[in-house]
């Protein structure tokens, strides 16, 4: 048997939906039904995707752990390989591998409150854990999710939103950054939603997760009403090209993002550098 850990494994394209122009969430089984048992991942963790011939990226599992036999990858139309991702339909196989990097704490989490801080795709990642939050309600307290899009038609997981805003203790927001003749909702940064919502900072842990240039200001804003550094908690984006460790594209101040990463603390941000 080939233990190769750099190679992909089969698995076939199930279902595709189309979230929005460019971005769509494939949901994946593998070929052999004892891989699909041997997945085991944790909200936040990535996989390597791959089509033969064209290219492999990594790819944040998107999916809860809750939920078995399957997984899903939300991916987005920024270049060659995953244009060639786009065009694939259910029955067209791609090659996994994985899952790597360290997830979210989620078992670190029970009895808290949380808050959810996306944008963009970044709510990908974020959906995971949101997710696992929702299958095991009982476990944790309150829930405030704020999301920010460009525009209307950027809004990913339209559904869930709904139905995550309709679950015990739980409080959905959501703005874009330019409306239209027909959007009656938030118009401003995702920043501006943390003055509508109320929230006792020392109860709750954040979770970050969007385009780099989003982050560090809503870490500032988060500071400012009193989050202390360890209850913030994001994800780092840097080239992770092989996932484990050997082709050091991700090392970044001393730590291979692609293993000790992609999620950190805040102050654990600090110590590689970030912000700086």
């Amino acid at each position: 048997m080939n233990k190769n850990e750099l190679t992909p494994k089969p698995a076939v394209i199930k279902n595709i939906i189309d979230e929005t122009a460019d971005t769509k969430t494939f949901t994946l089984v593998f070929t052999d039904p004892e891989e699909q048992k041997r997945f085991q991942y944790k909200p936040a963790q990535f996989v390597e995707i791959s089509v033969l011939g064209v290219g492999e990226a990594p790819i944040s599992i998107t999916s809860s752990p809750s939920q078995q036999g399957f997984l899903e990858l939300s991916i987005k139309r920024v270049g060659k390989l995953t244009e060639v991702i786009h065009q694939l339909k259910p029955g067209d196989e791609v090659g996994i591998r994985g899952p790597y990097g360290n997830g979210f704490p989620a078992d670190e989490l029970k009895g808290f409150d949380l808050l959810f801080v996306a944008g963009g795709i970044g709510l990908a990642p974020l959906r995971s854990l949101i997710n696992w939050v929702m299958d095991n309600r009982q476990d944790y307290g309150k829930v405030k999710i704020l999301y920010g899009a460009r525009t209307p038609g950027d809004i990913v997981f339209t559904r869930e939103l709904t139905r995550w805003a309709g679950e015990p203790d739980t409080e959905v927001l959501y703005t874009v950054d330019r409306g239209d003749p027909q959007w009656q909702g938030n118009v401003g940064l995702v920043t501006q939603l943390l003055h509508r919502i109320e929230l006792t900072p020392a109860t709750y842990t954040a979770f970050i997760c969007g385009p780099p240039v989003m982050i560090p200001f809503v870490i500032k804003d988060l500071l400012a009403l009193g989050f202390k550094e360890e209850n913030i908690i994001s994800t780092l984006e840097n080239y992770m090209k092989c996932g484990i460790g050997k082709c050091g594209h991700c090392l970044l101040g001393g730590k291979y993002i692609c293993m000790e990463g992609p999620v950190f603390r805040y102050n654990e941000m600090k110590e590689l550098g970030f912000g700086e």
